[in-house]
This record gives structure tokens, sequence and C-alpha cells, in this order.
């Protein structure tokens, strides 16, 4: 297994081990690398290579820096991150082994480039469809790049998604979810996860090559016709599972301004879209804004 710039040694040579030591955490027990590239790697399919790393600083940045090199369908998974990033560079930390923190290589030939922003939204519908089937969680979407499980009655953000361009013709997805963290391993009130969600499983290696299967066929039915939103059942399928939809939001933009309105769409861009009370509807896209909260809300526990 190649170690990617900024992933630090592994002492025992044990794939997958993360420094604390293989078996630190029985309740938290190190991935199986072979069996997970035996079940997800195979000829014809979108998944080329799959590395699991004992730690890293960013699974995202390991792969955009090696880009050019690395075929479509590379996977880099860390057992932890200890420079993980979320939206503006938002801090993402976990205990090792406590979760999934993974990185894919994706390379969207013949889709149009203004069609690649539905690619975390894309990977949002895909990751919230294998939560549900495989751990039993409901999962709802927060527009536009979080994953929202309920605990004790509340919405808590359980993961999140980062998509970054890596040269002219590829994107980086990442992919953050909290599956045992504990209540007091919470970095923030608003945090949650699969466990405290519960969750009819927490392996590991079963939601991941969860994930990973539906990530890849909801990313081929969307290529296959050129990355319509429409045609591919994306654009309805997330609205379906936007828990932001419905809901009175101030998006918050740079320059100390904000819009407030009922978010009534997500249109075929990939923005939400607001109705403002004079009556306006107001789209506005990821990279415009700096926070969505809800209306009234001055801060929002579960930003990361």
């Amino acid at each position: 297994m190649t170690t990617p710039p900024g992933a630090q040694g592994n002492p025992s040579n044990e794939p997958g081990e993360p420094r604390s030591g293989r078996w630190s955490d029985l309740g938290r027990p190190p991935l199986n690398a072979a069996s997970l590239r035996r079940a997800l790697v195979r000829d014809g399919g979108l998944w080329s290579s799959l590395d699991v790393v004992p730690v890293t600083g960013s699974t995202n940045t390991d792969l955009a820096g090696r880009a050019d090199g690395l075929a479509e369908g590379t996977v880099l998974v860390a057992e932890e991150q200890d420079a993980g990033r979320g939206r503006l560079d938002r801090q993402w930390t976990a205990p090792a082994r406590s979760g999934l923190f993974f990185s894919v290589l994706l390379k969207p030939t013949g889709v149009p480039v203004e069609r690649w922003g539905w690619l975390p939204l894309l990977a949002g519908v895909a990751t919230a469809t294998a939560l549900s089937r495989a751990a039993g969680v409901d999962t709802a979407l927060k527009w536009p790049n979080d994953l929202l499980v309920t605990v004790d009655g509340q919405e808590r953000k359980t993961g999140g998604i980062l998509a970054e361009r890596a040269g002219p013709d590829a994107v980086v997805v990442g992919i953050g979810i909290n599956v045992t963290l504990r209540e007091d391993e919470l970095p923030v009130p608003g945090a949650g996860s699969l466990l405290l969600a519960g969750a009819t499983t927490t392996d590991r290696d079963t939601i991941l090559r969860a994930v990973l299967r539906s990530l890849g066929q909801w990313y081929e039915k969307w290529r296959s016709v050129g990355g319509d939103p429409a045609r591919s059942g994306l654009q309805d399928t997330y609205a379906a599972g936007c828990a932001t939809l419905g809901r009175v939001v101030r998006a918050e933009l740079p320059g100390d301004k904000s819009i407030t309105g009922e978010a009534v769409a997500v249109d075929g861009d990939g923005r939400l879209v607001l109705a403002t009370a004079e009556g306006v509807q107001q789209p506005v896209g990821a990279g415009d804004i700096v926070h969505l909260r809800p209306a009234g809300d001055t801060g929002d526990a579960g930003d990361r």
C-alpha cells in the first residue's frame, strides 16, 4: 500500500493500523483493507483502487495532490485525520477509528463542467441512502453538504461532504461520517453519530461498502445522462431527502450580508431557492454562503 504525502508511518506494518495500536480500543476495530478491496475493486467497476492509511492530515488533500497520476475511482480511507476539513476550511476531528473518513477521485468526462456542482449533492444522496439501508438510520440532508440524523428527538449533524477540483478534469469528493462517537466525545453539542441515532450496525466495513456501492451507482447514472440532474433522478431524490426545504432560513453571505426566506426548491444548478418576504425567489449557491441557519438563530452548534 502506498502511503500518500502527509501520512504518518505505521511502525508495525499492519495495513490500516492506527498509530495508537491495532487493538487499543476493542470496540473500534480497524478496517479490513483487503476485504474491502475484494468487495469493491473489480474490472469494469468504478472503484479502481482502495487504500487504508492509519493517519493523515486530510484524505482530500492527499488525493488532490496526486490526481494527475491516479486513475478515476481511487479511494483513500484514513483511520484518523488530524487536519480534516469541512466546507470553508472548518475543522473536522474525531477519535481514531470512530468514524469513516475517506475521499474518492472522480473524472466525469462527458459531463459539462457547469454540472459538476451536483457532485457533493449526489454524494449526499448516495450516502444518506446507504446509511438508511445498511445501518437502519433515517438520514436527512441539510443543503448543501451535511448529513443529519435524529438523536433524542433532535436533528444532529453526523457527517459532511467536501468536493474540490483537482486540476482541469478531476474532482475529489471527501466524506466524513461519525459512526461510534459517544456523547462525551462529540466535538460540539450539535453533532451526532450513528451510534447515538440507534444504528442497527456500526460495523464500519459494512457501512463503507454500502456507501461506496451507492455512490458508484448514483455516479454512473448521473454521468450516463451527461450530468443532467433531472433525467438522472438526482434532483427529485435530493429534494425528497432535503430537510432544509420548507423551512425559513437565513443564508449568511460574505461582507455581513444575508438573505432570509423559505427554502422552496433546489434548482437545476444545485442552488437553494429562497422565497423572500418581498415575493422574490432568490437562488443561492453553495460557494456563495458562509452559513445557512434557521431564521432567528444567531449560531449553529453543528457547523464544522
